[in-house]
């Protein structure tokens, strides 16, 4: 057996063994430190960056695609409007995001996971904090964004789409828009939406700040239209050196 064969069973025995049930005290409360350390890593680290922009997306997007394209593309939208952008850190929908950004010189910022489709970071980030557990890196995605930005991917990225309407809907989080990039590849999902809609099941105000388009130029103009004339956007906050803090520059 070679190590990329290797490699994920490794990974893949970690996570079932966390997942399995309750384990001995011992082992449960070291999971908790570890899941502290993870939290608290990730708020150091993030903390001075100003307002993002989360970006999902698929890894395995490639370079010369078209997807891949809209999402640089998208970066550099968002870097020209001041935000620095999120994404998962990893190939494909996620470096075409934080390679626009650079290209403009905004700030590129990756939360990567150890998963076997996404074991690199991308060369196109300014920060990267590598998470060993799922639903911490997903609380960094959106603690620190003003929007949600959705390219064409698969489960991961149809999970965080929808966690972030849930959370919408449920005012966990402000009214931020989500911007849903493909209509044709989406249009399965929007049609289910709207029959959700129909059946009572989601309210029509719940996909208000939803948009689903094709453009750069209108994706770019909504979150403009929304984050930056609607909502005050906070302050920098600035750091403190006797704590060990630094500003964060692209």
């Amino acid at each position: 057996m070679n190590v990329e064969d290797a490699w994920p069973q490794k990974l893949e025995s970690q996570e079932r063994k966390f997942l399995a049930g309750p384990r001995s005290r011992r082992r449960e409360l070291l999971t908790v430190f570890r899941v502290a350390t993870e939290f608290v890593s990730g708020f150091r680290k993030l903390h001075f960056m100003g307002p993002a922009v989360t970006v999902f997306g698929s890894a395995r997007s490639k370079e010369g695609d078209a997807n891949y394209a809209l999402g640089r593309a998208m970066g550099a939208a968002l870097g020209d409007l001041g935000f620095a952008v999120i994404t998962g850190g990893g190939p494909g929908a996620m470096e075409a995001a934080n390679r626009g950004v650079k290209d403009v010189g905004g700030l590129s910022i990756g939360c990567t996971i150890q998963l076997p489709h996404e074991q690199v970071s991308n060369p196109y980030l300014d920060i990267s904090i590598d998470f060993r557990y799922f639903f911490v890196r997903k609380v960094m995605l959106v603690k620190y964004s003003y929007a949600f930005v959705v390219m064409p991917g698969g489960f991961g990225t149809v999970d965080e789409w929808f966690e972030a309407l849930t959370l919408i809907q449920t005012a966990k989080i402000h009214e931020f828009p989500v911007v849903v990039i493909g209509a044709e590849y989406w249009a399965p999902i929007v049609k289910q939406l709207e029959t959700m809609v129909e059946a009572g099941m989601i309210s029509r105000s719940d996909l208000d700040l939803l948009l689903v388009t094709d453009s750069v130029e209108e994706a770019a103009r909504h979150i403009d239209e929304i984050c930056v004339s609607r909502f005050n956007l906070g302050r920098v906050l600035r750091p403190i050196r006797a704590l060990g803090e630094s500003p964060i520059r692209p």
